[in-house]
């Protein structure tokens, strides 16, 4: 197979996944709409805090738009035998897992360019450093959405699949900095945090959000180093269970 007929499919299984699932209104407000009232409900006892939670907002809308898709989509696609159907395309089991995984990306910042209009307009949030927000979110919806395809591939139902997914997704929410910052937290929580991809993501973007250059640089580099992980995991997962 050559690498053009690889492209080719990886371009036409984004297409079909955008059109089929992503786009539509209900999985739109839902990325958008959770992480803020989650936002408004921590912060009651203080308003004027919700501009320093834009970060935050942007990374768990992130977070919970890429994984939720994936999940379904994948696992959907694998219960109906669409997954199987389309394996008989000429291109490699990595190429259809990394169309799947693109999509989700796609998704993904789609959501987040929305919140971060959001945060901008009616929070009053500035970005300081606009190409290395734009890197940061583009690491934060490939590492998010491998994760997802993750999740997909490890189980049979969608419901499995959303289950699995919380396990990580609620977790995350409350560890990586978004409403409490890590120097205020127990030790083993800080160590704890600092083995999860969203703990980056809410530095980054807040540094790129707040004029500073602290810790972006190796942020950007384990948040790299967290996608290329997540993409091989669930590669090789995909490959496991279909030899299996």
């Amino acid at each position: 197979m050559s690498l053009r007929e690889e492209l080719g499919g990886i371009t036409a299984i984004i297409e079909k996944d955008l059109k089929a699932y992503y786009f539509k209104p209900p999985n739109i407000s839902w990325g958008i709409l959770f992480p803020i009232v989650l936002a408004l409900s921590f912060s009651l006892r203080n308003p004027e805090g919700l501009t320093d939670l834009a970060p935050g907002l942007i990374s768990m809308a992130t977070l919970f738009g890429t994984t939720s898709m994936e999940a379904i989509v994948i696992t959907f696609e694998k219960r109906v035998g669409a997954l199987e159907r389309l394996q008989l395309a000429p291109i490699s089991l990595t190429s259809i897992l990394v169309g799947k995984i693109l999509g989700g990306t796609i998704f993904g910042l789609v959501i987040s360019i929305v919140m971060t209009l959001l945060a901008t307009l009616f929070l009053g949030a500035e970005v300081t450093s606009l190409s290395m927000f734009i890197v940061v979110l583009i690491l934060t919806a490939v590492a998010h959405s491998a994760l997802g395809a993750v999740v997909a591939v490890s189980v049979k139902e969608v419901f499995e699949a959303q289950t699995l997914s919380n396990y990580f997704r609620f977790p995350m929410i409350f560890l990586c900095g978004i409403f409490l910052p890590l120097a205020k937290m127990p030790t083993l929580l800080q160590y704890l945090a600092r083995l999860l991809p969203l703990t980056y993501s809410v530095e980054a973007l807040r540094a790129c959000m707040t004029a500073t250059s602290d810790n972006i640089l190796a942020d950007t580099v384990i948040l790299t180093g967290f996608c290329v992980l997540l993409v091989y995991l669930s590669v090789a997962l995909f490959r496991r269970n279909q030899e299996s």
